[in-house]
C-alpha cells in the first residue's frame, strides 16, 4: 500500500515532465520556466521533509498518511482549476509540503512493517512506486494531456489520490507513532562521515538524473519521424525498465548492495552520455535502448541508496531517512535548474551530456571511499 501511495505522490511530482510542452504553450511560458516548477516543488519538499522529523513524529502514522494523501489530492485538483502560472505554482507548492512529509516517513515505516532481514525488499517495494509512476503515471499523464489537455491530467491524478486514500484506510495496519527526532538528532546524522558519503552519492546522482529527466519529453519530441503519441510509448518503455530494475534490486540488494549501486551509476552515466553525444539523430530504436538502460539504472539507484542509508543509520533510521529525503529533493531542484541553464546555453542534447558527466562524481566517491559492504 505504501508503494501505491508513493506511485501517486511521484506521478503528481513529475506531472509537469510529461506535460512540459503543453503547459508552456497554454500559459505562455518557455519550457525552461515550466521546468523550474520541478525545482520549486523539490526544494519545498526538501524543507518539509526535515520539518517532519521534528513536528510530525508524535502523530499516529496511519491517519497521518491518509490525511497527507487527501491534501495531496486537493492540490492536484487546485492545479487543474488554476487560472494561470501563479495559481499552478501555488498549488504545486502546497503539494510539495505534503510530498516532503510523506517521503520522510515512507521507507522507514516500511522497514517497521517488514522483517529486519528483508529491509532491502521492503524498501524496493516502496520505491517501486517511483518506477510505476514512470511506467504508468508520467506516460499516462502525457497521453491524457495530448487528448484532453494538461488540466484534465491533473484532475485524473487528483482522483487517483482520493482512491488511494480510501485504500490506505482499509489496508494499512495500525502503525505506532515515533518520538520527535529534534534538530539535535538531525545534526547528529549529518555529522556522521559514513552517512555524509551516502548523501553525497545520492545528491550528485539525483541532480544529474533530474537535470536530464525534467526535459525528456521535449528531447523525445525532436526525434525525426516520431509522432507525438509515440512519446508516451517511449516513456512507458523508460518506466517499464525502471520497474524491472526495481524488482532486480529487491532480489539483489540485501546481498550485493555496493555492486548494485556502482553498476547502476555506470549504466546511468553511459546512457546519458550516449543520448547527449549522439542526440535525437540516433533514431527511435537507439534512443529507446538507452532509455531502457537509464530507467533500469536510476530505479536500482534510488532503492539501493535508500537501503544503504537505512542499514548504515541503524537506530537513527528515521532521522537519516528524513535527511536523505531532503537531499534527494534538494538535488532534484538543483538538477532542474542546471538543466534549464544548460538549455539556455546549448540544446537538449547538451543537457543530456552534462547530466552524464555529472554522474562521474558519485562514481569517484564510490571508488575512493568504498564502504566494504557487498
Amino acid at each position: 500500500m505504501l508503494g501505491v501511495a508513493s506511485f501517486t505522490m511521484v506521478t503528481s511530482e513529475f506531472a509537469p515532465v510529461g506535460l512540459l510542452s503543453q503547459i508552456a504553450l497554454d500559459l505562455g511560458r518557455d519550457q525552461a520556466a515550466v521546468g523550474l516548477t520541478v525545482t520549486l516543488y523539490a526544494w519545498i519538499g526538501a524543507a518539509s521533509g526535515l520539518l517532519s522529523a521534528v513536528l510530525l513524529q508524535r502523530f499516529p502514522r496511519k491517519p497521518l498518511l491518509v490525511v497527507l494523501m487527501l491534501v495531496k489530492s486537493a492540490t492536484n485538483l487546485a492545479a487543474m482549476l488554476s487560472d494561470g502560472f501563479t495559481g499552478l505554482l501555488l498549488a504545486r507548492a502546497v503539494g510539495a509540503v505534503v510530498h516532503g512529509f510523506f517521503w520522510a516517513m515512507a521507507a522507514a515505516i516500511a522497514t517497521q512493517i517488514a522483517p529486519s532481514h528483508r529491509m532491502g525488499v521492503a524498501t524496493a517495494i516502496v520505491f517501486g512506486g517511483i518506477s510505476m509512476a514512470t511506467v504508468i503515471g508520467v506516460p499516462l499523464v502525457n497521453l491524457i494531456g495530448q487528448n484532453n489537455g494538461w488540466r484534465a491530467a491533473f484532475g485524473v491524478i487528483g482522483g487517483v489520490g482520493l482512491c488511494t486514500s480510501a485504500l490506505m484506510v482499509g489496508v494499512l495496519p495500525r502503525l505506532r507513532a515515533g518520538s520527535p527526532a529534534g534538530w539535535q538528532a538531525l545534526a547528529a546524522v549529518v555529522r556522521r562521515q559514513d552517512l555524509r558519503r551516502i548523501y553525497s552519492v545520492t545528491a550528485f546522482m539525483a541532480a544529474a538524473n533530474f537535470a536530464a529527466y525534467t526535459f525528456i519529453e521535449p528531447f523525445l519530441g525532436e526525434i525525426a519521424d516520431v509522432p507525438p503519441f509515440m512519446i508516451g510509448v517511449m516513456l512507458f518503455g523508460f518506466g517499464g525498465a525502471g520497474f524491472v530494475g526495481n524488482i532486480l534490486t529487491g532480489v539483489l540488494i540485501d546481498r550485493f548492495m555496493t555492486s548494485v549501486i556502482t553498476w547502476g551509476l555506470l549504466a546511468l552515466a553511459g546512457a546519458l552520455v550516449g543520448l547527449g553525444w549522439f542526440g535525437p539523430q540516433l533514431g527511435a530504436g537507439a534512443v529507446v535502448t538507452l532509455l531502457i538502460v537509464w530507467g533500469a539504472a536510476v530505479a536500482a539507484l534510488f532503492a539501493g541508496l535508500q537501503t544503504w542509508i537505512l542499514r548504515a543509520a541503524g537506530s537513527m533510521a528515521m532521522s537519516a531517512a528524513a535527511v536523505h529525503s531532503a537531499v534527494i529533493n534538494s538535488a532534484i531542484g538543483v538538477g532542474a535548474i542546471l538543466g534549464a541553464r544548460m538549455l539556455n546555453l546549448s540544446d537538449l542534447s547538451g543537457v543530456m551530456l552534462m547530466a552524464g558527466v555529472i554522474v562521474i562524481v558519485p562514481l569517484l566517491i564510490m571508488r575512493v571511499s568504498r564502504s566494504g559492504e557487498t
